[in-house]
C-alpha cells in the first residue's frame, strides 16, 4: 500500500514527509510483457490482481465473491498469480483469440523471457510447454540472479520509483487503480519511444 521511499529534493530546513499505510496483507500484483522485437516490438501489456488480508475472524467465514465486494473489487480481480494466470496472459501476449480453435498457431515466433520465479517454472507451466510449443510460442529461462539481461526490469522499476507520484493508498481499490493507470502511461511512453527510434533508423537507413 505504500511504495518504497525514493530519493527526493526537500527544501532548507524542512523534512520530506512520505504518508504510510501499513499493507495488513494487501497489495498489488502485476504480470506483464514487454515486446522488443518484430512488428509489435514496444507494446507493454500487463495484468493486476489484488491481494487481501486474510480473515480471522471466527464467525461464519464470507465467499470470496463477498470479500472481494467489500474492498470494491470483483473475485477475477482478485488473488495471486498463479500459474493458470501466468499461462492465461502468455496466451493473451501471443494474441490468441479468447474463442480459438485447439491447432491455433502464431505466424511468427515468440519468445518469452522469464526469471526463475517458483510460477514460472511449476509443473502447469511445465505441461503446457508441449502445447505452446506447438503454438510458435517458446519459453527462454534466464540465468539466476540475473535480473540486469531482463528488457523488462527497468520498466518495472520506473513505474514503481518515478511513475507514480502518489506513494501511499489508503484503499486496495485505489492503489489498485493508481498502479494501473502508472501502467497504462509507461506502455504509452514506450510504445511512441519505439516509434521514435523507428523513424530515425528508418531515417539513417
Amino acid at each position: 500500500m505504500t511504495l518504497p521511499p525514493c530519493y527526493s529534493w526537500s527544501p532548507v530546513g524542512h523534512s520530506l514527509t512520505v504518508p504510510y499505510e501499513a499493507p495488513q496483507g494487501r497489495r498489488i500484483n502485476a504480470v506483464g510483457g514487454y515486446i522488443s522485437h518484430g512488428p509489435d516490438a514496444g507494446t507493454f501489456d500487463f495484468a493486476l490482481y489484488a491481494s487481501l488480508p486474510k480473515s480471522k475472524s471466527k464467525q461464519k467465514r464470507k465467499s470470496a465473491e463477498d470479500v472481494a465486494a467489500d474492498y470494491g473489487l470483483l473475485l477475477s480481480e482478485v488473488g495471486p498469480i498463479d500459474s493458470d494466470r501466468l499461462l492465461a496472459f502468455v496466451w493473451q501476449l501471443a494474441g490468441r483469440p479468447p474463442v480459438s480453435f485447439s491447432e491455433w498457431k502464431r505466424a511468427r515466433s515468440l519468445w518469452i523471457v522469464l526469471d526463475n520465479y517458483s510460477v514460472h517454472k511449476s509443473e502447469t507451466v511445465k505441461a503446457a510447454q508441449s502445447a505452446l510449443e506447438a503454438a510458435n510460442i517458446h519459453l527462454f529461462y534466464l540465468p539466476a540472479y540475473s535480473p540486469e539481461l531482463s528488457d523488462i526490469e527497468p520498466v518495472w522499476l520506473a513505474v514503481k520509483h518515478h511513475e507514480m507520484q502518489t506513494r501511499s493508498q489508503t484503499e486496495v481499490k485505489v492503489a489498485k487503480q493508481a498502479v494501473e493507470q502508472a501502467l497504462e502511461q509507461k506502455a504509452a511512453v514506450l510504445l511512441e519511444r519505439h516509434g521514435k527510434s523507428t523513424k530515425l533508423l528508418c531515417r539513417a537507413a
